[in-house]
């Protein structure tokens, strides 16, 4: 029995396809960055990007889903650097280290990221990325490393709540800098997951 072979016409419609996302994607992060991603439609970025509005809706229903799309690299990125990278963002250091520069990572990547946030995270379709699934899994490792009190198992939720776009927006909009921002994260990460004193 053979198995069948891909048809060579398939090919160009792959690449097309990617080609067309990779403009659709760039065309987005562009117009979110220039405008805000409130004041961007789906038409602007189909007409930015040189597709039509069908290839557009057919891979992206909805703003959000483009956000959520460009966004998502970012964080794969950040991932990695978790998993695999040196500490104390990656492996090897004490869980209040370990969160302190998971907070100094996740402003430093809203700050450059905030419109895709603020697109891709609305309401409770935050808490249903992978992303957020992957930050709540790992904040309830170092909680269990660290022996830290999880009543209820919300904790690791709790200490997330602070990097939701709208809370980071608003807190730029007082003033507040991104160094302060950190510093008050890491207070928190060190105040919950720190050893208590003997």
């Amino acid at each position: 029995m053979t198995l069948p072979t891909a048809d060579p016409a398939d090919r160009p419609e792959r690449a097309d396809a990617q080609r067309n996302r990779a403009k659709v994607l760039a065309a987005a992060e562009r117009l979110f960055a220039e405008r805000g991603a409130t004041d961007v439609s789906m038409e602007d970025v189909a007409r930015a990007a040189g597709v039509g509005k069908g290839t557009l809706y057919r891979r992206y229903p909805n703003r959000a889903a483009l956000a959520v799309a460009m966004l998502d690299e970012h964080e794969r990125r950040l991932q990695e650097r978790m998993i695999s990278g040196p500490p104390p963002l990656g492996p090897g250091a004490p869980a209040a280290e370990r969160l302190a520069a998971f907070y100094a990572a996740m402003v430093e990547l809203l700050d450059r990221h905030l419109q895709l946030a603020l697109a891709a995270e609305t309401g409770a379709a935050r808490f249903r990325t992978g992303a957020y699934a992957f930050w709540r899994l790992h904040l309830q490792v170092l909680l269990r490393d660290a022996g830290a009190a999880d009543p209820g198992d919300a904790l690791a939720d709790v200490l997330l709540a602070p990097l939701a776009g709208e809370l980071q927006q608003h807190l730029i909009d007082q003033g507040i800098t991104a160094e302060q921002r950190v510093a008050a994260l890491q207070s928190l990460a060190r105040s919950v997951l720190s050893a208590p004193a003997e």
